[in-house]
């Protein structure tokens, strides 16, 4: 397992008849109607697999409604809360704020954020109570539970560590104004979850694009991460390591190559594209539309919708060394147009996801996304053990990202300097991968980062992001965090 196409699965029909949800509190609204279609519906294997693929399917984008967590917001939004991207979007207002750290609770992507991780968390909660009481086979029945326990774990650790105490919505009917629970409690329903995914099959041995054991221990070792809980982030992040089941690609521009996709880097992945079948725009990913310049589809024929909504600051680039093979790889500075001149852009474009040779055109895009890749797991092991003081082992393992990347070996001494080297290489690894915002909130250093990439004084307000104004309006049991 590794991704999951959008188009092929059979659990569309379900997913199209909810998508209309658009709120927390609309998610929770019961209509009696739709109670009897349901109660008819939940009978079969079959009706149990559409159930969890209805779940699957809200991680993307389809036709038949808005965008899916890793359509775009999400991750564009890591990145430009931080020192990694630059809004070039003319009219974006919400990613303007973003990029610059002035957005409020009414910012349109925060309120998007909310929204489309508390859709898939419903989605997963009726899978969860509904296919237990099915008459089926125990083993399948049992993994799809579990399946839709890792996709809940996966949206409640975004939302916790976005948004800090938000309701933990567990079953099918909750009320219309649930109150909030406190980080500890999320935390511990999230880890309970991913435990239980554990027990789902090795990596093979399912359909591709389901999760799998390997996927929740990786997601499990990121939570003990972000928990400070370093002996079980190490032992969870050792378990995926020595599985055997994952590699690195020898080289990084492999990672991105459409016939790398459901490879041995590849933990949880979500992919976008027609499935053989007609295409409309949403079935496809925004990679190229949004990193890739616009300048491409001005000066080469047959390139379109190139847009370069979002560019690198230029102390991201900055950051790499010329003798790092990920720069060329990951960036795009200039190129050749059809007459062989040499365009030279006046901003730091992101390449990574263009498989030229897939994907001559650009544009629209049938990349996967990747959520959990490799790297990850290695970089996770190495902070774990230099947290542990596990000096000559966190060496070892960023060791193994930096020579992928044609990088000299580093013997760092002490937990700080190692730590510092992990967070670079987080940085230059998941460039544009909705990592970075996370990852220098969980650090303490999003203040200092963003002032010398962009100048611009970060308070600590901005280490949750606001609740939505319009969940509060209709929630009045909904807090504010502190700040807004």
């Amino acid at each position: 397992m590794k991704r999951y196409n959008l188009i092929k699965t059979s659990g569309m029909v379900l997913g199209a008849a909810i998508l209309w949800l658009s709120s927390c509190q609309d998610f929770l609204k019961e209509n009696p109607q739709d109670r009897i279609a349901q109660d008819r519906f939940y009978q079969t294997a079959e009706d149990a697999n559409a159930a969890v693929n209805s779940v699957y399917s809200n991680l993307g984008s389809t036709s038949s409604g808005p965008e899916g967590i890793y359509h775009s917001t999400t991750w564009i939004s890591a990145g430009l809360a931080s020192d990694e991207l630059i809004n070039k979007q003319e009219g974006a207002i919400a990613n303007d704020q973003l990029a610059t750290f002035s957005w409020n609770a009414e910012n349109s992507s925060v309120s998007t954020m909310w929204r489309i991780h508390y859709k898939t968390i419903t989605l997963a909660n009726i899978a969860i109570e509904r296919i237990p009481p099915i008459n089926m086979d125990e083993t399948l029945r049992t993994r799809l539970v579990n399946e839709a326990k890792f996709l809940r774990a996966m949206s409640y650790f975004n939302l916790v560590r976005m948004f800090g105490n938000v309701p933990l919505l567990l079953t099918e009917e909750e009320p219309l104004d649930p109150e909030v629970a406190g980080v500890n409690t999320i935390y511990d329903q999230i880890i309970s979850d991913l435990k239980s995914a554990e027990g789902l099959p090795l990596d093979g041995a399912i359909q591709e694009g389901r999760a799998t054991s390997g996927a929740a221990k990786a997601l499990l070792a990121k939570v003990y991460l972000t928990r400070k809980d370093f002996q079980n982030a190490s032992a969870k992040a050792l378990e995926v390591i020595q599985s055997n089941k994952y590699a690195l690609w020898d080289n990084y521009g492999d990672v991105f190559k459409h016939t790398s996709r459901n490879g041995k880097e590849a933990l949880f992945s979500v992919s976008f594209g027609d499935g053989g079948g007609s295409i409309s725009f949403w079935e496809f990913g925004q990679f190229n539309v949004r990193l890739l310049p616009p300048e491409l589809s001005k000066e080469i024929a047959g390139i379109r919708n190139t847009q370069g909504w979002q560019a690198a600051t230029k102390d991201l680039y900055d950051s790499f060394s010329d003798q790092d093979e990920r720069k060329k790889v990951t960036f795009l500075t200039e190129f050749q147009n059809d007459k062989g001149a040499t365009i030279k852009l006046k901003d730091i474009y992101i390449q990574k996801y263009w498989d030229r040779t897939a994907e001559p055109v650009a544009g629209d895009s049938q990349q996967d996304f990747p959520v959990i890749r490799y790297p990850d797991v290695l970089l996770t092991y190495a902070e774990a053990q230099a947290e542990l003081g596990n000096f000559a082992v966190a060496n070892q393992y960023v060791n193994l990202v930096r020579e992928r990347a044609n990088l000299p070996k580093v013997n760092l001494a002490g937990a700080a300097a190692l730590k510092e080297e992990i967070l670079d290489q987080r940085r230059k690894e998941f460039v544009a991968e909705g990592h970075r915002w996370y990852d220098l909130v969980r650090t303490g250093t999003l203040a200092a980062k963003v002032q010398k990439a962009k100048s611009i004084a970060v308070k600590s307000t901005y280490d949750l992001f606001p609740i939505p104004q319009r969940e509060r309006d209709v929630n009045t049991k909904l807090p504010q965090n502190p700040g807004y």
